[in-house]
């Protein structure tokens, strides 16, 4: 089986990220083998809650060409699962302190199903993202001098 790597780079240098769970997503079957083919972005995608459940939005999977017309809609909702004290816990935290909930990356389980990691995340200032625009230049260099 093929290494599945669909990550949000936008989420590490827009916010902080305090926490991580991992979720499981309520997908179709069309738009699971899509994900199987890596045609996923994940780039303007973010959670929130609707009642106690918690969706991500705006994951744009692509159609799946073999699908007939019992394909997807690419940048529907779709629930993800977590257990209940998970959710409680997310709800508090992003009702209280004015955080927010990204998705990181979706991967693959060792049992074949979709997982996507998310995290509770405090955006950053314009400064903050001068210092991680400053630390990455520093390793990048350190690297380079090491190679």
């Amino acid at each position: 089986m093929q290494q599945l790597n669909i990550s949000n780079k936008k989420a590490y240098f827009e916010f902080e990220i305090l926490e991580k769970f991992v979720a499981g997503m309520e997908l179709t079957g069309t738009e699971i083998k899509s994900i199987r083919n890596g045609k996923a972005n994940m780039s303007d995608a973010f959670c929130s809650f609707s009642g106690t459940e918690l969706f991500v939005r705006n994951l744009h999977i692509s159609e799946y060409e073999m699908g007939t017309h019992y394909n997807h809609e690419p940048k529907r909702a779709r629930r993800l699962l977590l257990q209940k004290k998970e959710l409680k816990k997310l709800l508090t935290k992003v009702k209280e302190k004015g955080l927010t909930i990204m998705p990181l990356k979706i991967f693959l389980s060792s049992t074949g199903y979709a997982k996507m990691e998310i995290g509770l995340a405090k955006g950053k200032k314009i400064h903050d993202k001068r210092d991680s625009i400053k630390e990455k230049d520093m390793k990048r260099d350190m690297a380079r001098e090491n190679s």
